[in-house]
Parts: C-alpha cells; sequence; structure tokens
C-alpha cells in the first residue's frame, strides 16, 4: 500500500518534513516514490505539488494523520472528489 506521509530532514531541533508517497513498510526516511511538497512546523511554511498529490490519493493512496490535517488546511480534498 502506498502512503503519504512525512519524511524528516534538518538539523536537531530545527527539523522541516517533506510530504512523500512511500510504500508503507518503507522506513521512515527511507527512498520515496516521489516527493510531492515540504512542511515547516516552525514557521507553519507549506509549499504543495496539488497535481501530483490528488493523482496519488485518486490511485488509492493513503495519507497519515498529520499530512491530512495538513491537506484538509490546503483543500486538496475538494480537488480530489470535482
Amino acid at each position: 500500500m502506498i502512503k503519504i506521509r512525512l519524511k524528516r530532514y534538518g538539523k536537531k531541533r530545527e527539523v522541516s518534513y517533506r510530504i512523500v508517497a512511500m510504500e508503507s513498510k518503507t522506513r521512515r526516511d527511507g527512498r520515496p516514490l516521489e516527493e510531492l511538497g515540504f512542511y515547516n512546523p516552525r514557521t507553519d511554511e507549506t509549499r504543495l505539488n496539488v497535481p501530483a498529490i490528488v493523482k496519488r490519493l485518486k490511485d488509492g493512496a493513503q495519507p497519515s494523520d498529520t499530512v491530512r490535517s495538513i491537506l484538509q488546511k490546503a483543500r486538496v480534498f475538494e480537488q480530489v472528489n470535482a
């Protein structure tokens, strides 16, 4: 199963995340199938590749809980259902 989840990177205590699509059995910082966006929790900055995310969701990818809330704030699910 393909999951859309966060991949951690950055220095200690200055963490940032990439939003990636990867196999559910892959370790957290393993090689992703595709990078779909960026999330910085310290500044609440978010950059999303919306067409790629919509394509992955339509193909059956499941977002993690955190990614789901990020996508809901960006109103990505409205485009999936349309």
